[in-house]
């Protein structure tokens, strides 16, 4: 069965599955109603703002959270069929805010379904992109897949033999136009690469990136920056840059940066930290990566020292820069969907506590992309949320206990998308 007639095949069943995952979610079957109200009820629900609810109500109607709280604190809509999710944790879905999206519509279309399997409601593609799929695909509802944006094309100095796709950029009037370029495509940032590679290629200078971030912010664009260097983040700061996509990898950050951050306390971290190097078990995967696969993810899965001091660099200035109040958002960089989870534990392991981890990755990153009616289980917001077996503010990998996850009220068919990709169905 090729890719387009499985998508097909998925689209025509999905509401029939939503039905038999609502069912597996529950310890009671649903109670038929008139309303097309659903009340879920007996979980504890993470609101994704640091609050927790426990024994919690809520209401979903027409994709939207109606009404949360306390059992015997929320009105219920009359005919309303009930849900229990008794036992179980409910938390917003989280928001990817760095990633990179295929630029042809059928692989993305898979790579957004797969990101919506791991409990991901939206996904930011950050300046890969060939052509304009991805701009396209930002207003449009993917069956059983997540929400996307996009950066278009990013800006960089010229990288040969690496890429072509970004606007490499020698000059000023260069960086100016690109910017335009992207404000016309209405981009929703721009991105930029400030970063020699290991000293192959001249880094873009501080004079263009202080062109691009002048240009896109007289044409209402922010600005995301990878960054290796504690100096080229100073830079950037002082220039008005708006995000870095990664933090800061060469060495520890000293009190000059953190004053520089703190004055414009609107700058956004999305960490993106790089592998611990420690050994992992690998079999939470299962569910829709080929056995094959796991097993070879499993083979290269062990302790690397050379790995673990480039994490600890990193590591230590997220703890650093989250302790002195910087806002922290979340990204994983690359195509993986599933590494959402590693990285939620990476954040963990560096000092952030999951409750914390877990705000990053809900409302401070949908606050941080401007989706608003995402990241928190509130009244008024979109219904994106998930079920999970266990409590991950108790352990923090237990956001990979996924039960169910919901986007726009809807629990999206995670067996079949599952059994899709692992190859089950070939």
């Amino acid at each position: 069965m090729d890719a387009r007639n499985s998508l097909l095949r998925l689209t025509i069943l999905s509401a029939a599955f939503s039905l038999s995952l609502v069912s597996s979610a529950c310890a009671d079957a649903p109670e038929a109603g008139s309303s097309d109200a659903v009340v879920f009820e007996g979980a504890r629900v993470i609101v994704g703002d640091g609050g927790v609810i426990e024994d919690a109500v809520f209401v979903v109607e027409d994709g939207r959270f109606t009404a949360v709280g306390a059992a015997g604190e929320v009105d219920e809509p009359a005919g309303a069929t009930h849900v229990s999710l008794a036992g179980k944790t409910v938390m917003p879905a989280i928001v990817n805010a760095h990633i990179h999206l295929a630029s042809d519509r059928e692989t993305r279309t898979d790579q957004l379904q797969h990101y919506a399997y791991y409990g991901q409601s939206m996904v930011v593609s950050l300046g890969t992109e060939d052509g304009n799929v991805g701009l396209q695909m930002r207003g449009e509802v993917v069956p059983d897949g997540a929400r996307s944006q996009s950066a278009g094309r990013g800006i960089t100095s010229p990288e040969p033999g690496r890429t072509e796709i970004p606007h490499w950029v020698t000059t000023e009037d260069e960086a100016r136009a690109a910017v335009r370029e992207l404000a016309a495509d209405q981009v929703d940032i721009v991105k930029i690469w400030v970063d020699d590679r290991s000293g192959q290629y001249d880094r873009l200078s501080s004079g263009l990136y202080e062109a691009v971030i002048d240009e896109a912010h007289a044409n209402g664009l922010r600005v995301t920056a990878h960054v290796f260097t504690l100096e080229d983040a100073k830079g950037l700061l002082r220039a008005g840059v708006d995000a870095f996509a990664h933090g800061i990898r060469d060495m520890d950050v000293d009190d000059e940066l953190v004053a520089l951050w703190q004055e414009r306390p609107n700058v956004v971290l999305v960490p993106n930290l790089p592998a611990p190097g420690v050994a992992e078990d690998m079999s939470w995967l299962a569910g829709s990566v080929p056995a094959a696969q796991v097993e070879l993810m499993q083979t290269n899965s062990f302790d690397r020292p050379e790995l673990q001091d480039f994490f600890g660099i990193q590591a230590r200035n997220l703890d650093r820069l989250s302790r002195e109040g910087i806002t922290i958002s979340f990204g994983t960089d690359g195509s993986s969907p599933w590494a959402v989870h590693q990285e939620l534990a990476d954040m963990v392991r560096s000092g952030m506590s999951p409750a914390d981890v877990i705000v990053a990755a809900t409302s401070a990153s949908a606050e941080f992309v401007g989706a608003d009616d995402l990241g928190t289980v509130e009244a008024g917001m979109s219904a994106d949320f998930i079920v999970l077996d266990a409590n991950p503010l108790d352990d923090i990998t237990n956001t990979r206990t996924i039960d169910a996850v919901y986007l726009r009220g809807t629990a999206m068919d995670r067996e079949g998308v599952g059994a899709r990709f692992r190859g089950a169905d070939q």
